[in-house]
């Protein structure tokens, strides 16, 4: 759910969406010409991105300098891919620019210039792409929430078509251009999976054409259009092959059936199809080896051939390759090309004889194969640029090309040599940890394979790497000088590194029974702690050996009975002496006493609990704004507290981010400015995306700004010595993001959102000038009245303010019902918030102050039914209709036992509030003394078994929504 004040992510700039877009250049086979013309130039100035892909040529992205962002957070370079899907060759000559997917990004790579350029647009991961012919058009689709198909102009960078709700079920599983660039075909992933043909140029939503496949065909996840016939395309899952013919009758396909027995033979797993160049057959790739021969069966005209496809197409031979696998199958001008687990790519002609082989004994499974563009020169060339491969009847000629592997290396072949020159080689599995150095322009990365890189993002290289093959790497922290860097392991292993080599500077620590999550250094590096999945706690001190600095373990303790969710070194008020919290999702708040502690013997100097019902999730030193510190924290409920870091007593309870998921992590942004060293910013990461928060924290959601960062789960973050950058880690996606940080958009985007009250009155339900204010106003001048006292006589001064015991009254009164200790903690927020600057308390509230404390305190998006529910699922049980209940007799022994229990009396003054029971012809008041009394109440007009709807609105009188009364009323 979105709050208040969400900045969505911008498209692209200049995204031409939902309009009319036909290329404006021949795309590929050169059969654009015609609906170029039929575009009127009208149009294309009507629209400066159409302008902009009108001019655009190859190459362009990169000629001209970048300017910086307007936003607050903008992508600047993205480190490793999605190996899952092909890597596409953009250009081979004096410029190799590559185009692959990372994550929800698809970045259009300059290998030699060292450039990136990134398109964004999708808000989920993207799930598959393809390239036309001419390597212009580019196609993504993702699968989640709201999927988007988009297609990109990779000259310009612009997106000029997206289709919205094109598989709302599940999102796209594959996508194919057809050679002349004009039709794409998709397949859904839901569990019935749909296959649409698009024509992308026109400005509808809807399909040409479209069928459903039924689930035994498996899960279709590759298709490709016949080059020489648009009206026909293949698709195939691990099991089945299906192909499509498509026209004015609509979408038809037929599924021919191979197993084992067709040709007694192990057939194997599907991975690829093609149609052969022969424009008579088509090939299927397998696991086992073969590849399978499909064509025609029975005489057909040339007029009912078309009518009679795809339905007579069988398969006809299997032929056995090789023993590896095949991963890839492609067709390259007249040559058929495989691509195996070993790394080998063969090429063959029409008949499947072998004209030649390329491999290299380090090379992982090919994913994909893509060749230049560029063609070869003529054979007096430089034998580096074009190779002849020679069999006993023919010569041939083959182009460079790229290959990707599944374990996450691409490489360049210049068909001249037998050369593998690696292009790129990232991480293979979940990037889960990075750390910045404190004083040069360095990131740590590591992986789960164990791959440990250190990268300098100022020139965006890689400068030394290191690999672990016993464990993966989980969490990385430098100490503050910025001479070690600490290491910690998915099998609870610690390591000490150097800094710059990278080579342990320790012996191996393992102290720990589960993976390290967070390592922290104390300010003077006396002392570093670990966390680890088994809810420990492990401080090592530092030691001198041989006379060189190292650490030792000192002690450890099980101090939580829930996963560790951050720990914090700081510095004690009246001393240097580093102090260690942590803090669980067991809501505890744990303070070791570093100096008490003995070897084995870890003390804990204070334990509190930090939130009655919501779980927190991170925490950070607060900035020294004011006289007095504070211990910033973040909940699950949205809010953001400050506790006074002596007392721990909760001081202030604010409104966060409100960005669809709470705040993961958080870290004060390092900042060098001078002319206002009291300006400071939180930057944090939620479930996906990555944010900036200026301070102090005041519930004003224009001080907020966040944007999509890794769709499928942020794993860590990090921030840059200066602050002009924040990294973040996509771990299962194997992405590392690099965000530049504009603070000025920030500030500015805060401004105009107003100031003082206005950005407050805006989250009420209906503004300044809605009814809710006003009945808000009535509330708080009645709240005056009653504590004057309501049969008074006297001349009544009217005030701006009420007493701080009025606060809970006029807060149920608007529809927010906080526990007694959040009464407590609303009332002393107000009362002492003047005391360590004056030494008095407040004992009185303004309208505008209240407004705001309504504002954070309340819950961030309602009460919910999903909440409701959710309770009764718990405390209750399934009645005879297969209904969760709660029994009538339970739900009183509850509310007088549990939580906050309530006593008899006043659970009988809230029921005979609540049932509106009131003595005949007598005011408004409820009647508590009368005889049917509460108990006599509950039997006459509360069921035995209560409902979650019976609940809401008959007991607590609350509205439901439209879908919840169909479903009573039903029941």
């Amino acid at each position: 759910m979105d709050g208040p004040g969400e900045v969505t992510p911008e498209e692209p700039t200049g995204a031409i969406t939902g309009a009319s877009s036909e290329p404006t250049s021949s795309p590929g086979s050169g059969c654009g010409q015609q609906d170029t013309q039929q575009r009127s130039r009208e149009d294309v100035q009507h629209n400066g991105s159409a302008s902009l892909v009108w001019a655009a040529t190859p190459g362009m992205l990169f000629q001209e300098d970048r300017q910086s962002s307007l936003h607050p957070i903008s992508l600047s370079w993205v480190l490793g891919y999605n190996n899952s899907l092909a890597v596409h060759s953009l250009m081979d000559g004096k410029d190799r620019v590559l185009l692959y997917v990372s994550s929800h990004v698809v970045v259009i790579h300059d290998i030699l210039g060292n450039r990136q350029y990134h398109l964004q647009g999708h808000t989920n991961a993207i799930s598959c792409l393809c390239v036309s012919e001419d390597r212009r058009w580019v196609a993504t689709a993702d699968r989640g929430p709201d999927p988007l198909i988009i297609v990109w102009d990779s000259f310009s960078g612009v997106p000029v078509r997206t289709i919205f709700q094109s598989h709302p079920e599940d999102g796209v599983s594959a996508v194919a251009i057809s050679q002349d660039a004009k039709y794409l075909a998709t397949i859904g992933a839901g569990r019935v999976q749909r296959v649409c043909v698009w024509k992308w140029t026109l400005p509808t939503e809807e399909p040409v054409c479209s069928t459903e496949l039924r689930p035994e065909f498996g899960c279709q996840d590759y298709v490709i259009f016949n080059p020489q016939n648009h009206h026909e395309f293949v698709s195939n899952s691990r099991t089945q092959v299906i192909f499509y013919l498509w026209g004015d009758g609509g979408l038809q396909y037929g599924a021919p059936l191979l197993n084992n027995q067709t040709f007694n033979s192990v057939v194997g797993r599907f991975s690829q199809s093609v149609f052969h160049f022969n424009n008579s057959q088509a090939l299927t790739g397998t696991s086992a080896g073969k590849l399978v021969v499909w064509d025609m069966v029975g005489p057909c005209t040339p007029s009912e051939e078309l009518q009679a496809k795809p339905h007579s197409v069988k398969a006809t031979k299997v032929v056995l390759m090789q023993k590896e696998s095949l991963t890839v199958l492609t067709v390259f001008e007249s040559c058929i090309v495989t691509g195996d687990v070993k790394g080998q790519v063969k090429f063959y002609d029409g008949q499947l004889q072998l004209l030649t082989c390329y491999s290299h004994s380090k090379v992982g499974p090919i994913r994909s194969i893509s060749f230049s563009q560029t063609p070869p020169d003529p054979p007096s060339a430089s034998p580096a640029s074009s190779a002849s491969s020679i069999t006993s009847s023919q010569t041939f000629t083959i182009r460079n090309f790229i290959l990707s592997t599944s374990d996450a290396t691409v490489l360049r072949v210049a068909t001249g040599t037998t050369n593998f020159e690696k292009v790129m080689e990232e991480a293979k599995k979940a990037v889960s940890a990075i750390a910045c150095h404190p004083r040069q322009t360095l990131l740590a990365v590591g992986s789960h394979c164990g791959l440990l890189r250190v990268w300098d993002y100022q020139q965006t290289k890689y400068l030394v790497s290191r690999i672990f093959p016993e464990a993966g790497i989980q969490c990385l922290s430098y100490d503050p000088e910025g001479y070690f860097l600490a290491a910690g392991f998915t099998d609870g292993s610690v390591d000490i590194l150097d800094a710059i080599s990278l080579q342990s500077s320790c012996k191996e620590f393992r102290f720990s029974h589960g993976p390290i999550t967070h390592i922290s250094f104390s300010h003077d590096s006396e002392y570093f702690a670990t966390a680890d999945e088994k809810y420990s706690v492990t401080v090592y001190k530092r030691v001198l050996q041989n006379g060189s600095r190292c650490w030792e373990h000192l002690a450890g303790l099980h101090s939580h009975y829930k996963p560790i969710r951050s720990i914090l070194f700081g510095v004690q008020l009246d001393s240097s002496e580093p102090r260690l919290l942590s803090l669980g999702e067991d809501r505890q708040l744990v303070e070791y006493d570093l100096n008490s502690s003995s070897k084995d013997h870890l003390v804990v100097l204070h334990r509190d609990r930090v939130e009655q019902i919501a779980v927190p999730l991170c925490m950070a030193w607060y900035p020294q704004l004011s006289t007095e510190s504070f211990i910033l924290t973040a909940n699950n409920c949205y809010k953001m507290k400050l506790y006074n870091t002596t007392t721990k007593m909760c001081r202030m309870t604010l409104l966060g981010p409100t960005y669809g998921s709470p705040l993961e992590k958080m870290q004060i942004l390092p900042t060098t400015n001078s002319v206002d060293p009291q300006k400071h910013y939180l930057v944090y990461v939620t479930k996906d995306k990555v944010g900036l928060q200026i301070l102090p924290v005041d519930g004003n959601p224009h001080k907020s700004s966040a944007f999509i960062g890794h769709p499928d789960g942020v794993s860590d973050l990090a921030s840059s010595y200066d602050g002009c950058y924040i990294f973040t880690a996509g771990g299962n996606d194997c992405t590392l993001m690099k965000w530049e940080v504009n603070l000025n958009a920030l500030d500015a985007a805060a401004s105009l959102g107003g100031e003082d009250l206005i950005p407050f009155y805006n989250l009420l339900d209906g503004g300044r000038e809605g009814e809710f204010f006003r009945e808000l106003e009535d509330y708080f001048y009645y709240a005056q009245l009653c504590s004057h006292g309501m049969d008074t006589l006297e001349a009544r001064q009217v005030s701006t303010h009420i007493p701080l015991e009025e606060i809970p009254s006029v807060m149920r009164a608007m529809g927010f019902y906080p526990s007694e200790e959040e009464v407590e903690q609303m009332i002393n927020e107000v009362k002492f918030s003047e005391y360590v600057d004056t030494g008095e308390q407040v004992t009185k509230i303004s309208l505008g102050d209240f407004i705001k404390l309504y504002i954070n305190h309340r819950p961030a998006f309602g009460l919910s039914m999903k909440k409701i529910n959710r309770a009764f699922q718990v405390l209750g049980y399934d009645n005879e209709n297969g209904d969760k209940v709660i029994d009538r007799g339970d739900l009183l022994l509850l509310l007088q036992r549990r939580g906050e229990h309530m006593t008899e009396e006043e659970l009988a003054q809230c029921l005979t509030t609540l049932m509106g029971r009131h003595p005949a012809g007598e005011g408004s008041e409820p009647d508590t003394d009368h005889p049917s009394g509460a108990a006599a109440l509950s039997e006459e007009e509360i069921p035995e078994e209560i409902t979650a709807e019976i609940f809401t609105a008959d007991i607590l009188g609350l509205p439901i929504a439209e879908p919840e009364k169909k479903s009573r009323k039903e029941r």
